[in-house]
């Protein structure tokens, strides 16, 4: 009875201790086949930022993106699929503040992590994203380039680096509003040209 009582002890005193709820979406098993965040939303002021990050891939079209091609620009960069729910609604939002800040200064690339080009293709023209996207589901190496200290940790994620190529701010999930990114990138661009 001692060694039961322990051991129940023990595991309640260890769920108790989650407060990931990355952890317990994937415990839950809920078979949606996406882990979500919750929206958090991290920004870093620039003496708290990391090394630039660099990355590259081949595109859904079959062109190649460098992450040098973007440098001197505020790039977002989004985490995506196409079976991803919260990726479809937030597509449209992608797009809408992409196409608002294109003489600003302002880059967009997704990162597709799961899908081949045909799948891709298809998302991409059905919420009419214009923007060029990796496809990193065989080799995984643009998700790699950020697994330090701000990884995208669930689909769909934004991160957004500044002039520099550093991580300024991640959004943990989906963007339910265009005007939570324009706020961080409006933020960022002040930052470059009092520079």
């Amino acid at each position: 009875m001692g060694i039961a009582a322990l051991v129940a002890t023990s595991a309640l005193l260890l769920t108790g201790c989650s407060s990931d709820p990355l952890a317990d979406q994937y415990r839950e098993g809920s078979g949606k086949n996406y882990i979500a965040g919750d929206g958090t939303i991290s920004e870093f002021a620039a003496d708290q930022r990391g090394e630039p990050i660099e990355f590259s891939g081949e595109t859904v079209e079959g062109g190649s993106f460098d992450s040098s091609e973007t440098l001197g620009d505020v790039t977002v960069v989004n985490f995506w699929y196409a079976g991803c729910a919260p990726c479809r609604v937030e597509a449209p939002i992608l797009e809408e503040v992409s196409q608002e800040f294109s003489d600003d200064g302002v880059s967009f690339v997704g990162v597709n992590v799961r899908d081949q080009a045909g799948t891709a293709a298809s998302f991409e023209k059905t919420y009419g994203v214009t923007y060029p996207s990796i496809l990193d589901v065989n080799e995984g190496t643009a998700q790699l380039a950020f697994a330090g200290d701000v990884p995208p940790a669930a689909v769909p994620t934004t991160i957004v680096l500044d002039h520099d190529g550093r991580v300024a701010a991640r959004v943990l999930g989906q963007l339910t509003e265009a005007s939570i990114l324009e706020s961080i990138l409006d933020s960022l661009l002040a930052e470059q040209a009092s520079a």
